[in-house]
This record gives structure tokens, C-alpha cells and sequence, in this order.
């Protein structure tokens, strides 16, 4: 659209808006305000009407909604209202409503929220509708919903404006509605097994438990700097310590990083930790979540993601990292024991190396990344990581350069986090100061000593498994949406001015 389009389209609603504020003080001054009704008492949603039709027939119910339909044909007409549960018409005439009040309602616009009382019936083409005795205008809408009522394209002003993206996409809603039931079944899952649903600070004195970059703020009153929480794990981690065997939190996670299609700088997570087992045991109850979840919104645990066949429902491949490397390139990194050896294979793939990271477990993390992926379609867990990106994890008995971790991978991308957690203060106490040396060397992403932490452990903690799974991704997953912004009622947008 060009600037004079725009422009014209512009002086379009600014006319349309004065017209409905001129209906609106018309209103006023006739005593009937609609904005003064404080309260409404509906009997039936659209859907209950449509649901019970043999029971209702001929019976009076109240409805209410959007107006999203009207047709005026003389002295009688159609008009179809939205509720949160669809759509139904309702047949409105002059001899049932009255002169005055079927003239008063011909001035309603699309976008007015009424409710009506009348009887239920089927037209001659079979639908089922309300023949309407008395109708309330409940709310003035006085901006017109936008491209003449049919839907809204645009999709920066979609998300910027969900609220109207609700209303004319009613897709849109069911995406929501699914999301809901998906974190409704995860807190039952985990319910059933005893896990405890908590909750723990937002701001924090210290940046812990992932790495990323944080937000940082200011505390006024106490005149410190504070970060959001880029992670729940040390926290979820220290109520171990104190004795709950198993707990969960699902909350908001900020991370000051790049912005696409799969990341939004605020995010929501789901972390549970559980005593006494270990990263096997989450393997086990990641797999049920995303089944169990899938079953609940979708009927089935074969589902289709832009356009690609998953099977959610067989028992999810286990490959270790480096096993994973071998399948896809033909290297054997356990064949490769340093990290001049590791530098020089990444070299003659022409793989970049960051500054810092020469070491064999970070090569051994940039091969996977580059090369193996992208070709996890069907569910795999990934296990046994390089002790370098894994600084809360448990090492490996075995092989100490490794640590038990796993992560989940579908379609390519990442779908949750897992360690058999570290319970080591000394060890712990010395990543830490790994991490610290990081950041002094420019990591912005690096994590920071927590002393108290380590105090923690110091105190016991006890064998621990835990995972972290994005919930924003699951949703995408099995709504088949393309971008977390679909999936976010209100995604972070740069502002328009």
C-alpha cells in the first residue's frame, strides 16, 4: 500500500470513528448510555445454544457478543454476534422489538458488543438462531475493525493489536485456547507424580543458571543493580537442598539476546527438579509430556509441523553427542584427545572458532551445531555434552570431559534441557570461577559466582535430575506455528515512534 493509499484509508476510519461518537452522544442524550450497563446476565454461549438445539427449541435464552453481521432488510433483519465460543445469528424485526428500538438498533455498527433475549429456532436454510425480544447495547465500539470487517493481514499489526487479531482471526484464539491446555497438562502430569508447583524471584542480584545475556535494572530503595532471571534453576535447585524432593516452576524467563522467529527476549519455561533420580529419568518424562500434550490438543501423537511428519509417539532415539557427529560427518572425536587435534579438524571443515573457545569440547559443540542439527527431525534425546558448555551438570563417571546431559530435539530445533545435576560444591565453586574468567575475557554470556549457591551445596544436595523445557516452542510445536510470535499473546515490537 503507498502513502496515498494509506492516507485515504486513514481519512476512511478518522470519518467512520466521528460518525460512531456522533451515534454515541445521540445515545447519551437519550438516557442510554451503554457504557454506564455495569452488568449483563446471559444464560447460553453461542455454543451452548448450538450444542443443546433439541432441548432449547422454542425456549427464551440470553445471549451476548460482537457484532460481526448485520443485514438490514426493511423491516426485519439478520445480525450475527461473537462470543468467546463462536458465532450465532439472531433474527430481529420491528413487530417483536418495537418501532423505536428496531430504528435504535438499524444504527448499531459492526464491532458493537450487544445481548439478546429471544427464542430459539432454526431459518429455512437450517441454521440454528435467536429471534430476538429485546436487545442491549452493552458497549459502543467506536474505532471500525479494520479491511472492511474480513480479517486482519497485516501481521506486525496482528501482533501489535491482538486484541483485534482475536476478534477477526478466531484461528488466532484457538491457538491459545490449545496453549492453555498444554500447560494445564503438563501441571497435571507433573501434579500426579508429586511434584510441588512453586514459585521464585524474577529479580535477582545475580545472573545464574543458564547461559545468556540478562537484563539488567536498577533497585532504587536499595540502590543496588539487579538482573531478570534468565533461568529458575538455582533457585528450584536450593528447595532440594531444603528438603522438597520435587518441585516445578513455570514462569516467565528474560534473556537480552537476538530476536527471531524462534526467540523472544521474554519467554516462558518450565524448569522441574526431582531427588534421587537422575538425567535417564527426565528422558523418560519428556517423552511423556510431549505425548500426553499432544494427545490433548491434537488427538494423536502424529502430528504434521510446517508441512513435515513427526511421530511424538514411539519411543524417542538416544544418541550421545559425539555418536551423533560420527552418523553425520564420519568423525570420531572419542578418536581425538586434544584440543590442537580438535582445532585442526574444525579448521580443515572450515569451521569458525570463537575467541576462547579452542578447546575440544567446544569444537566437539560447534560440530553438532553445524552439522548434525538440522537433521533431528523425528524426537531425539542428545546426551553426554562437553564439560566446557555445561557448568551445572554432573560429570561423567566414565570420561570426566563429559557430563550427564541431554538435550531434546524435533524438526531440527531444541526443545528442552537436562543435566543430572551437580551436587559438588568444590567442583561447582571452580566452574564458577571458569565462568568468571569468561565474562572477564568479554563473554557477556557467561555465567557469575554465586557464593550462596555453593553454600547450598555445601549444605547437601542430594542426587538430583532436572530439566528445563520451552513452552513457547512446545506450543508452536503442535499448533504448526511458524514463529514464537504466533504462539505469544504479546510478542516484544519495537515501537512504532
Amino acid at each position: 500500500m503507498n502513502e496515498n493509499e494509506n492516507n485515504n484509508v486513514e481519512q476512511d476510519v478518522n470519518r467512520l470513528m466521528q460518525v460512531r461518537r456522533e451515534k454515541l452522544e445521540e445515545l447519551c442524550k437519550n438516557g442510554k448510555n451503554p457504557f454506564e450497563i455495569t452488568k449483563f446476565n446471559r444464560t447460553h454461549t453461542s455454543k451452548n445454544v448450538k450444542d443443546n438445539y433439541d432441548a432449547l427449541e422454542g425456549q427464551d435464552v440470553t445471549v451476548a457478543g460482537r457484532i460481526m453481521a448485520k443485514r438490514i432488510m426493511g423491516k426485519a433483519s439478520f445480525c450475527t454476534i461473537q462470543d468467546s465460543e463462536g458465532k450465532i445469528q439472531s433474527y430481529v424485526s420491528t413487530n417483536d422489538l418495537g418501532e423505536e428500538n428496531y430504528k435504535e438498533f438499524k444504527t448499531y455498527d459492526i464491532g458493537d458488543i450487544i445481548g439478546i433475549t429471544g427464542f430459539v429456532f432454526k431459518t429455512k436454510t437450517e441454521e440454528i438462531s435467536v429471534h430476538a425480544k429485546e436487545i442491549t447495547l452493552l458497549s459502543k465500539s467506536l474505532r471500525p475493525l479494520p479491511e472492511k470487517f474480513h480479517g486482519l493481514k497485516d501481521m506486525d499489526l496482528r501482533y501489535r493489536q491482538r486484541y483485534i487479531d482475536l476478534i477477526v482471526n478466531p484461528e488466532v484464539k484457538d491457538t491459545f485456547v490449545k496453549r492453555s491446555q498444554i500447560i494445564s497438562e503438563i501441571r497435571k502430569i507433573l501434579d500426579e507424580k508429586g511434584y510441588l508447583e512453586v514459585e521464585t524471584p524474577i529479580l535477582n542480584t545475580i545472573s545464574g543458571g543458564a547461559t545468556a545475556r540478562p537484563f539488567i535494572t536498577h533497585h532504587n530503595t536499595l540502590d543496588i543493580d539487579m538482573y531478570l532471571r534468565i533461568a529458575t534453576e538455582l533457585n528450584l535447585k536450593r528447595l532440594i537442598v531444603g528438603g522438597f524432593d520435587k518441585v516445578y516452576e513455570i514462569g516467565r524467563i528474560f534473556r537480552n539476546e537476538g530476536m527471531d522467529i524462534r526467540h523472544n527476549p521474554e519467554f516462558t519455561s518450565i524448569e522441574f527438579y526431582s531427588a534421587y533420580e537422575d538425567y535417564h529419568d527426565m528422558m523418560d518424562i519428556a517423552e511423556e509430556i510431549f505425548q500426553r500434550c499432544a494427545n490433548r490438543v491434537c488427538g494423536t501423537t502424529k502430528i504434521t509441523y510446517q508441512g513435515t511428519e513427526i511421530d511424538l509417539g514411539t519411543k524417542w532415539k538416544r544418541v550421545t553427542m559425539i555418536d551423533s557427529i560420527k552418523e553425520v560427518t564420519g568423525i570420531d572425536f572419542n578418536e581425538i584427545n586434544t584440543d590442537e587435534e580438535a582445532v585442526k579438524i574444525a579448521k580443515e571443515k572450515k569451521i569458525e572458532i570463537p575467541a576462547g573457545k579452542e578447546t575440544r569440547g567446544h569444537i566437539i559443540s560447534l560440530f553438532f551445531d553445524e552439522f548434525v542439527e538440522q537433521t533431528l527431525i523425528q524426537p531425539t534425546f542428545i546426551y553426554e555434552y562437553p564439560i566446557e558448555i555445561s557448568p551445572l551438570a554432573k560429570k561423567k563417571q566414565e570420561d570426566p570431559r563429559l557430563v550427564e546431559r541431554f538435550e531434546a530435539f524435533i524438526g531440527g530445533r531444541e526443545y528442552g534441557n537436562a543435566f543430572s545435576e551437580l551436587n559438588d560444591p568444590i567442583d561447582q565453586y571452580q566452574r564458577f570461577k571458569e565462568e568468571i574468567a569468561a565474562r572477564e575475557n568479554g563473554d557477556e554470556e557467561a555465567g557469575m559466582m554465586d557464593e550462596d549457591y555453593v553454600t547450598a551445596l555445601e549444605i547437601g544436595l542430594p542426587p538430583t535430575g532436572g530439566i528445563g523445557i520451552g513452552i513457547d516452542r512446545l506450543v508452536m510445536l503442535l499448533t504448526d506455528a511458524a514463529s514464537i510470535r504466533d504462539v505469544l499473546l504479546f510478542p516484544t515490537m519495537k515501537p512504532l515512534n
